[in-house]
């Protein structure tokens, strides 16, 4: 067991937390973390109601340990999504992709965990000035939906941290033990990982989602998204480079929206089209060589801590 603020307020063994990734953060995932000792979070992302409902007790059925849901409140049906969570007995949730103030009452009146993801210094504030329990504090190396200042984990951690007094969960180009050791020294208390869970056994992506994380390397993902603010970071293929092309070109953003479509993570996550899919993948792939079960990449995290602490000591004598 590691104890800091944030595992016991979430009363679980170590204070990992699974991200809520779309298609990726189903009941199974989810309840593997958990069962892991970590917190395992659905990620709502495009479920309507009934999927949602269905999810939580599934997962339910799978763990008796804590688990949360991840909930983007970019969705105008955000309150009674979250109303039906809630009905259903979830004691953690994880908000992002919106205002924090829009589920604040909402979330103290219900007396759950209630985190929120962060990418500066300012909305980290005003998140703790809302009352919230956390928050995740997350890096530009993160996968998918990014900050649009660019800060990185290095920059951000100590800065948020300095700046909260509520504890501050690490997200961002976190894989390994050494990862957590250095959230840790900036000042989290948590870790929060998204590609690495995402590349596991019991993760319900398409095998060749998961290839494309194997087979990339430190220099395969890229930030698309600029042009019409929706900073997102996936594995280079020919849809990020479409992409790319159109807004160094000074297309309209709207037509690189409709170039674009919808469904595209969908096409990449579910239907395993990793060439005009949107592949949403952290910087860490390069890290990430093989598929392990959830319980042996928990097991590797936190065996690995003391022999990281200790190289670190004997380096600084």
């Amino acid at each position: 067991m590691i104890k800091t603020r944030a595992s016991e307020i979430l009363n679980i063994k170590y204070p990992i937390l699974m991200g809520g990734m779309v298609w990726v953060s189903n009941s199974e995932l989810t309840a593997a973390v958990s069962n892991a000792g970590g917190l395992g979070v659905i990620g709502v992302g495009l479920m309507d109601q009934d999927t949602l409902v269905k999810e939580i007790d599934a997962a339910f059925a799978k763990t008796d340990k804590p688990f949360g849901i991840s909930f983007p409140l970019a969705r105008p049906d955000y309150e009674m999504m979250l109303s039906a969570a809630l009905e259903k007995g979830v004691k953690v949730v994880v908000t992002s992709a919106g205002n924090p103030a829009k589920a604040a009452n909402l979330l103290q009146s219900a007396g759950v965990v209630s985190i929120h993801v962060v990418a500066n210094v300012k909305m980290a504030q005003k998140v703790q000035d809302l009352g919230y329990t956390m928050v995740v504090a997350e890096g530009y190396e993160a996968g998918g939906h990014n900050g649009r200042d660019e800060i990185t984990t290095m920059a951000l951690i100590p800065q948020v941290v300095d700046a909260v007094d509520i504890p501050v969960i690490a997200a961002g180009g976190i894989a390994d033990s050494r990862g957590m050791v250095a959230a840790f020294a900036l000042g989290a208390e948590a870790i929060q990982m998204g590609t690495r869970f995402a590349a596991t056994l019991e993760s319900p992506l398409h095998e060749n989602f998961k290839q494309a994380i194997l087979n990339a390397s430190d220099t395969d993902t890229v930030i698309t998204g600029r042009k019409f603010n929706d900073l997102t970071r996936v594995i280079k293929n020919k849809l990020s480079q479409e992409i790319l092309e159109a807004e160094s070109a000074g297309t309209d953003p709207n037509q690189i929206l409709d170039m674009i479509g919808i469904g595209r993570t969908y096409k990449a996550s579910v239907e395993g089209d990793v060439v005009d899919g949107s592949v949403m993948s952290g910087q860490i792939a390069g890290m990430i060589r093989e598929l392990k079960s959830v319980q042996h990449i928990v097991n590797e995290l936190v065996s690995g801590l003391q022999p990281v602490m200790h190289t670190v000591s004997q380096r600084l004598l």
